[in-house]
């Protein structure tokens, strides 16, 4: 099977209804068939709450939340584990350190990583990304 790690920009651009958001539906219709399976983050997770709450608000927020919940994903908690590759992946490639959870994750499990944004580039070409955008 098939895995996949959404970073907190895949996630937005489903909820909100950017670009890309059709690639990350696809993705979704794939899980619930059982022929993928995707992860994300508790850290990018939290990520995409506060893009929302500050953006829209408490109540934008919260009906975020209810949109994500009952959507196929498993999330993944941040164990001291995680978190210490987490901080070697952002000192490695120079990511965020919300980014290297995403990108540690993707290696954990051998899976693509979703994305729009351009500075996980710094993984190299070897790194599988599905890339939202060009």
């Amino acid at each position: 099977m098939n895995a996949y790690v959404l970073d907190s920009n895949a996630l937005l651009a489903y909820v909100q209804e950017r670009k890309g958001a059709q690639r990350v539906a696809q993705l979704f219709k794939s899980a619930l068939r059982a022929e993928t399976e995707i992860l994300m983050s508790a850290v990018n997770y939290g990520e995409v709450y506060g893009s929302v709450l500050r953006e829209g608000g408490p109540e934008r927020a919260l009906a975020g939340l209810s949109l994500i919940r009952p959507l196929p994903i498993r999330f993944v908690d941040a164990t001291a584990d995680r978190a210490l590759r987490a901080a070697e992946v952002k000192t490695k490639y120079k990511l965020y350190y919300a980014d290297s959870f995403a990108a540690a994750l993707a290696m954990e499990y051998n899976a693509k990583l979703v994305t729009s944004d351009a500075d996980f580039r710094r993984l190299g070409h070897n790194f599988p990304i599905a890339w939202l955008k060009p």
